[in-house]
């Protein structure tokens, strides 16, 4: 292939409307914006949402509920997703995002006790609920919270 012979997509490209240019155009005189009214001036038209004057629906519908904007939002973990960890492992927030367990855009991620471990491994992370925390012990792995 070569740059003189690429062209676009059929059907991607079409000319440009050319308004008021004879009757015989189909779009001569008004320009296809009717007669007079305010759609027909230079920068004419209603900002989105008007509805003529009627109270618009934004504002008739009512407001409910409180939207936290200091809410902390957790990316969760389960102790049968580890099993994907080889033992002597150390389980951290960088691994686990290179395993592709989480995506690491929370604010913290937490191990929950979902699941069945059986390999030791060290784990280091803030949030671990009991249930997980009994099962690694009982495995033979150990916790290194990071305050």
């Amino acid at each position: 292939m070569k740059l003189n012979e690429l062209f676009p997509a059929q059907g991607s490209k079409s000319s440009s409307k050319r308004l008021g240019r004879g009757a015989g155009s189909g779009l001569g005189k008004t320009s296809g914006k009717g007669h007079k009214g305010q759609k027909a001036r230079s920068g004419g038209g209603v900002r989105p949402g008007f509805e003529g004057g009627q109270m618009p629906i934004q504002r008739r519908l009512p407001k409910r509920g409180f939207t936290n904007i200091f809410r902390k939002e957790a990316e969760i973990v389960n102790i049968g997703d580890l099993k994907i960890f080889s033992a002597g492992d150390v389980v951290n927030a960088k691994t686990l995002v290179e395993k592709g367990l989480v995506c690491g855009k929370g604010n913290f991620i937490k191990l929950l006790g979902n699941g069945e471990i059986s390999v030791n491994l060290t784990i280091q992370l803030s949030h671990i609920s009991k249930s997980a925390q009994v099962k690694i012990e009982t495995a033979g792995g150990k916790i290194e919270g990071i305050a």
